[in-house]
């Protein structure tokens, strides 16, 4: 398969399945909470997990399987398995700070962005 075709089926596949799942939990436990997103994010995590494993220590996912599964699903998914696995890639080279300012900066420098937008796009 084609690494072009391989991403956007992937992709596809991935917003699908992230429209799906976050419509049928929304259903199901309302939304007071966003319980879908929730969901989307820890199920990402836990697929980018395995097929990182998949692709590396087993050798199990070539570089267009890799690109369908991880860049393509993964990423249309949810791109905070992908923000997971680059985080984990820090621990495991032993840069435990530079782990620590993309995990938590990301969070507070991404929500104060999002209220800046916020702001500017009421002016």
């Amino acid at each position: 398969m084609d690494k072009w075709l391989a991403l956007a089926v992937g992709g596809i596949i991935g917003v699908f399945a992230r429209y799906a799942l976050a419509a049928a939990i929304g259903a199901a436990w309302g939304t007071g909470f966003p319980y879908g997103t929730f969901v989307i994010n820890v199920t990402g995590c836990l697929l980018i997990g395995i097929f990182d494993t998949w692709a590396g220590t087993r050798g199990l996912l070539g570089p267009t399987g890799r690109l369908f599964l991880m860049t393509g699903f993964c990423g249309a998914y949810t791109t905070f398995s992908t923000f997971i696995l680059e985080t984990s890639a820090l621990v495991d080279d032993g840069e435990f700070l530079r782990a620590a300012l993309n995990l938590f900066g990301s969070g507070a420098v991404g929500f104060a962005f999002f209220r800046l937008g916020v702001f500017l796009g009421g002016l």
